[in-house]
């Protein structure tokens, strides 16, 4: 099934990574810098999932999630975060539990874990 996919994420090598493992598997990808950018993006086009890094500058992943949720309860998030940040993992995978993130990946994920959560979500 093919979705559309709103990438968001600051490090532009993760975002192409991740726009060349989605159209691979047949999907529509846009993307967006930072949580800012990415809320506009969202209420100007719908899309079916939303994959954000937890850790970027300006709003971070945490704030986007947030906003996203409240305005758009049924929105399908994975988070993904980098291993080596200062927050605790545990705490990390608890708000986005909280927070209804259905699906959490650190990387390095392969294609087929970031492609594995977007069919589950599908």
């Amino acid at each position: 099934m093919m979705a559309r996919i709103l990438v968001v994420d600051d490090d532009e090598i993760m975002r192409t990574l991740l726009r060349k493992f989605l159209e691979s598997d047949g999907h529509q990808v846009d993307e967006a810098l930072d949580g800012e950018q990415a809320v506009r993006c969202y209420r100007e086009n719908s899309f079916d999932i939303v994959i954000t890094d937890i850790f970027m500058p300006e709003q971070d992943g945490f704030e986007l999630i947030m906003e996203l949720k409240m305005s758009f309860p049924k929105i399908k998030i994975i988070a993904i975060s980098g291993g080596g940040q200062k927050l605790d993992k545990r705490l990390a995978l608890r708000v986005t539990k909280m927070l209804g993130t259905v699906q959490q990946l650190e990387k390095p994920f392969t294609q087929e874990q970031i492609l594995e959560a977007v069919h589950r979500l599908l």
